[in-house]
């Protein structure tokens, strides 16, 4: 590779550095700033695109016996990481139109075998995204933990919102589950 970094002012193009060993000879798209590269390609074929829309939330205390038949957001206190600052307030917030991956985890507590359902729901501006467990089924005392994975492919458009929500359906339950701070919604632009 042959330098061959712009030199007449301009911002943004393709640029073409040496690393400083064989091995490490990147290919950096960038705005004419090393620290602020759009996409990096390394010799070894690892490749980067550290402004790709990307978070991973969790809560940050249990969300105790959350309400019966009613739609309820998860409350997600903790972010893991937000590479774009896109997440806040529980909620991911598209920068930009395109498909994005998303994946959820409800880690429940204290299952009630009488609830008729449990529904986890990736809710997009677009449409909401369901997952959905029936307890009665099982032949046991209540469980001590369930978990509910699910993830899909969404088509969201600049400035559409994606969050996640819990639904325990039965009538007159004495208590309902725990959301524990495993649970966690995660997501990034795929294309």
């Amino acid at each position: 590779f042959v330098n061959a970094e712009a030199t007449d002012g301009r911002s943004k193009g393709v640029y073409i550095r040496a690393g400083s060993t064989a091995d490490d000879w990147p290919l950096f798209i960038d705005d004419h700033d090393a620290s602020n590269n759009l996409l990096s390609l390394r010799g070894n074929g690892a490749f980067t695109t550290p402004k790709t829309p990307a978070f991973l939330a969790q809560p940050a205390s249990p969300q105790n016996n959350f309400a019966e038949n009613t739609n309820v957001t998860v409350v997600l206190g903790t972010e893991r990481f937000d590479q774009g600052s896109n997440f806040a307030s529980n909620t991911f917030t598209a920068p930009v139109t395109g498909k994005y991956q998303f994946s959820a985890n409800l880690y429940l507590e204290n299952i009630e075998l009488a609830a008729e359902y449990y529904e986890l729901a990736i809710v997009t501006s677009n449409r909401q995204y369901n997952h959905i467990f029936n307890p009665a089924g099982l032949d046991t005392d209540d469980l001590s933990y369930w978990s509910l994975a699910y993830s899909v492919l969404a088509d969201l458009d600049a400035s559409d919102t994606c969050f996640l929500q819990v639904r325990q359906g039965g009538t007159n339950q004495d208590e309902t589950a725990d959301i524990s701070v495993n649970s966690f919604l995660s997501g990034f632009l795929a294309c």
